[in-house]
């Protein structure tokens, strides 16, 4: 653990309000990012990337206005190349039009000690709301790992619920190939993290080469569940929430399996035999 690391300070630590402005080629360029068209051809896949009929993805939401790399502000002592991104969950209120002027809000919701050896767990929620009218689009709830901050004595995090599906087979199965270029697009919406890019960074890291963002494997469910389950239409998806169980590389085949009952579909996805989506859960209407 840091020596400069004192979980009040981070508990205290005030973001500053952020001015994010996108307008209809960033919002397409996202839905290239994450995967679309999904069904090639005259699909409802291109409400969300042709000009004169834009929809927004709501999972678009979660890259706008983003804190940025708070967590190396060295007076909070975070390690924060020990971090991992492991959850993410949020709530859509409203439906993003094709261009707007946002202002993104933050705090952290909760720090937990998992131990010197096992890191602690931070939840950092944001609100995403229209910068002129003050509309709520989205509540975000991001999930940390601190890996390197854990035994400050703080309470342990609570027993996860466990969002377990229907004990029956799968109603959908279906598998995507991440484009090869699909981190280098994905960036291009915000996070220019070099892990995402550069070669020599990602085998720092201990991966072979560049890993795509855990984001955009989270934009590619939630366009598969408004695809398949929500007739392609933004409105009736309301919330996704995801553990990130593993890495995706770009070129992978991912395959999703997902249960639908009422206004829920739970999903989970492999690459191989690999879980690298756990706990999906989505509500729609």
């Amino acid at each position: 653990m840091s020596a400069l690391f004192d979980p009040q300070r981070l508990f205290d630590w005030r973001f500053e309000d952020k001015q994010h402005s996108y307008d209809a080629r960033d919002a397409i360029l996202y839905a290239l990012g994450v995967g679309l068209p999904l069904t090639p051809g005259d699909t409802p896949d291109l409400r969300f990337l042709m000009e004169d009929r834009l929809r927004v993805l709501p999972t678009y939401a979660v890259t706008l206005a983003s804190p940025g790399m708070w967590v190396k502000a060295p007076e909070l002592g975070i390690d924060w190349p020990k971090l991992l991104h492991v959850g993410q969950a949020a709530r859509f209120i409203a439906e993003l039009p094709p261009q707007a002027r946002i202002i993104g809000r933050a705090r952290i919701k909760s720090l937990h000690d998992r131990g010197v050896s096992k890191g602690a767990i931070c939840v950092v929620e944001r609100e995403i709301s229209d910068a002129s009218t003050g509309e709520l689009y989205c509540s975000i709830d991001q999930t940390l790992l601190l890996r390197g901050n854990g035994g400050f004595g703080g309470s342990a995090p609570p027993d996860m619920e466990l969002l377990a599906p229907p004990g029956r087979e799968a109603d959908l199965d279906e598998t995507v190939t991440v484009s090869p270029r699909g981190a280098l697009i994905y960036r291009l919406s915000g996070d220019v993290n070099p892990l995402h890019a550069d070669y020599e960074i990602a085998r720092r890291a201990g991966f072979e080469r560049p890993i795509l963002h855990g984001l955009a494997t989270y934009g590619l469910a939630g366009a598969l569940v408004m695809m398949r389950f929500c007739d392609a239409e933004p409105r009736r998806l309301k919330a996704l929430r995801v553990r990130f169980a593993g890495i995706v590389l770009p070129g992978d085949a991912v395959r999703f399996r997902f249960w639908h009952s009422g206004d829920v579909v739970w999903f989970d996805a492999f690459v191989g035999e690999r879980k690298v989506l756990d706990q999906g859960i989505a509500e729609i209407g």
